[in-house]
C-alpha cells in the first residue's frame, strides 16, 4: 500500500490507498475528469472508475458528471514519475481486504451475514465472505451454528486458510478462544494393609490355631495291610503288549507257511505215486 504526504499552506495531509475524500469536479475530458480533493493539487478520475446512478451504463463522462459537482471518491493509486506525484481516484468503493492482503494467521472482524447447517458466512470486507465451519466455532460440541451466533452479530475470527483460485476464505472463532483446562479426576488411593498393633489401632481377635489331628492305629491299618499283602506281578506296559502281539502274529505266519509247504510236498508225492502206479499197470 502506497502512502503520500501532501503539504498545503496550512496543514500536512497523509494520503493512503483506499482513503475516502469528498471531491469537486473541476474539469471534464474525454478519458475522465479532474477532481479537487482539497490537497492543493488536482487528482484524476479515469472514465473506467466512474459509477453512474443505479450502475446504469454510459458512454460519455458528461452523461454522469458535471463541472462543480461534488462526488465521493477513494484513492485508488498514488503514482510517481520523475519526482512528480499523481493521485488516481475511483468512485468504486474499494474492498477493505484485497486478496493479496489476506494472510493465514491474521485476525479479522466481520458481520455474520448467513447461517447454514455446516457453518456461518462472515462479511469481512473482502471480495467474498469468509466461512466459519461449525467445527471452528467453539472448542466444545456445537449442535447447530445458531447456538453460537446469529445473523448480524459482529465477531472476530482468525484466518486459517486462503484459496484465491477457489475464492475461499476459511475462518476460525475457536482459534481466538482460550483452550479449556483439562479436568483430571484422581482415583482414590487404597491404603496399604498394615497389621494392627497397640500403636496403630485395636488388635483383631485371632482365631485359635487348629489342633493337629491325632493318628490312631486304625489310620495305619490300611498301610500295614498293603505292606503285608503278597507282591503281585506288575501289569505289562503298552509296548510290551504290542511286542507280544507282533511275536504271536509272526509265529502264526510262520506256522501257516510251513503248513502250506507241507501240503505242497505231500501233493507232489501223491502225484509221483499215482504216475508210478499208472506206468506199472500199463507195462503189465
Amino acid at each position: 500500500m502506497e502512502d503520500s504526504v501532501v503539504a498545503d499552506t496550512n496543514r500536512t495531509i497523509e494520503v493512503k490507498q483506499k482513503q475516502q475524500f469528498k471531491g469537486t469536479v473541476t474539469l471534464i475530458r474525454l478519458a475522465g475528469a479532474v477532481v479537487d480533493i482539497g490537497l492543493g493539487k488536482p487528482a484524476v478520475l479515469h472514465i473506467s472508475q466512474i459509477v453512474a446512478p443505479d450502475n446504469q451504463p454510459f458512454k460519455r463522462v458528461e452523461d454522469v458528471l458535471k463541472v462543480g459537482q461534488e462526488i465521493d471518491v477513494w484513492v485508488k493509486k498514488i503514482a510517481r514519475k520523475d519526482d512528480e506525484e499523481r493521485i488516481e481516484l475511483t468512485m468504486i468503493k474499494p474492498l477493505d481486504l484485497e486478496w493479496r492482503e489476506i494472510k493465514e494467521g491474521m485476525t479479522v472482524k466481520g458481520t455474520v451475514v448467513r447461517l447454514e447447517k455446516f457453518g456461518a458466512f462472515v462479511e469481512i470486507g473482502a471480495e467474498r465472505p469468509g466461512l466459519v465451519h461449525i467445527s471452528e466455532m467453539a472448542h466444545g460440541y456445537v449442535k447447530q451454528p445458531g447456538d453460537v451466533v446469529k445473523e448480524g452479530d459482529e465477531i472476530e475470527a482468525k484466518v486459517i486458510e486462503v484459496n484465491r483460485r477457489k475464492k475461499q476464505i476459511k475462518l476460525s472463532m475457536k482459534a481466538l478462544q482460550p483452550e479449556p483446562e483439562e479436568v483430571v479426576i484422581e482415583k482414590p488411593v487404597r491404603p496399604a494393609f498394615r497389621p494392627a498393633s497397640s500403636e496403630t489401632g485395636p488388635k483383631r481377635d485371632k482365631k485359635p490355631a487348629r489342633k493337629p489331628r491325632r493318628r490312631t492305629d486304625e489310620d495305619n491299618s490300611g498301610l500295614i495291610e498293603s505292606i503285608n499283602e503278597p507282591a503281585t506281578e506288575a501289569e505289562p506296559t503298552y509296548m510290551e503288549l504290542a511286542l507280544r502281539s507282533a511275536m504271536e502274529k509272526a509265529k502264526d505266519r510262520k506256522k501257516q507257511q510251513e503248513e502250506k509247504k507241507a501240503k505242497k510236498v505231500s501233493k507232489e508225492q501223491e502225484d509221483i505215486l499215482s504216475r508210478t502206479l499208472e506206468n506199472k499197470v500199463q507195462t503189465k
